[in-house]
């Protein structure tokens, strides 16, 4: 489990990024907003759950947690002074899922981080089948929506039904052969290959952050497409 830690005081943030790594978590410190920022924006993906201090030098773990939930449902705790903890509703209000009164017992934190994993572990086991999750793409079946970070992607028919394939066949290549021959009738009308390249293209221009390298849509050389691990 892969955590990112965001604390101004480096004592602090030394002693608690040693004491994560002796629970056997994997942990990235960042001491300010800026640095934070930037690494959440290149690794939201590759971060299981997030440690923001609430009084930060250049800003404040509230802007840190916004910029989380925007991107998706993962666990946030704040870490607090004493005289911060009557804000932190706030922080509980825009989605953060617990917070600790420093200074606190190390073993504490521990199990507040447990208790959350926890939490989200029954989340996902519950989450209804006709939502399907890729990367920070969302799809409802039920609603025949896409959304990407929380914002609707407006698909054409064809394009919905294209990638409502890969995502119901997730980390399993599927050629041209395959593809084309579960879509060519949706609209009524013949698809040949060519036209699947055009969909490919305008769907990888839709949902992916850098068309050009995708990293949801991937081309599998020689074999054709996979969406997933």
């Amino acid at each position: 489990m892969r955590i990112l830690l965001v604390e101004d005081d480096k004592t602090i943030a030394s002693g608690l990024d040693y004491s994560l790594k002796q629970d056997e978590y994997e942990t990235i410190v960042c001491h300010n907003v800026e640095d934070a920022r930037k690494f959440i924006g290149e690794n939201w993906n590759g971060i299981d759950l997030f440690l923001f201090d609430l009084s930060l030098p250049d800003g404040t773990g509230y802007e840190l947690c916004e910029l989380v939930k925007k991107q998706g449902d993962k666990p946030v705790i704040f870490l607090t002074a004493l005289d911060d903890e009557v804000n932190v509703v706030m922080g509980l209000d825009m989605g953060a899922d617990d917070y600790i009164t420093k200074p606190f017992r190390i073993r504490e934190l521990l199990s507040r981080i447990k208790s959350v994993f926890r939490r989200y572990n029954v989340q996902a086991a519950t989450q209804p089948r006709n939502v399907i999750d890729i990367e920070d793409i969302r799809i409802n079946t039920l609603e025949g929506k896409v959304y990407k970070k929380g914002e609707e992607v407006l698909l054409t028919a064809l394009e919905y039904r294209l990638f409502l394939i890969f995502a119901n066949h997730i980390g399993q290549v599927l050629t041209r052969t395959q593809l084309l021959d579960r879509i060519w009738d949706v609209a009524g009308d013949f698809v040949n290959d060519n036209t699947l390249t055009v969909y490919i293209k305008r769907l990888r221009e839709k949902l992916e952050d850098e068309p050009q390298s995708p990293k949801i849509i991937k081309t599998v050389r020689g074999m054709g497409y996979k969406v997933g691990d």
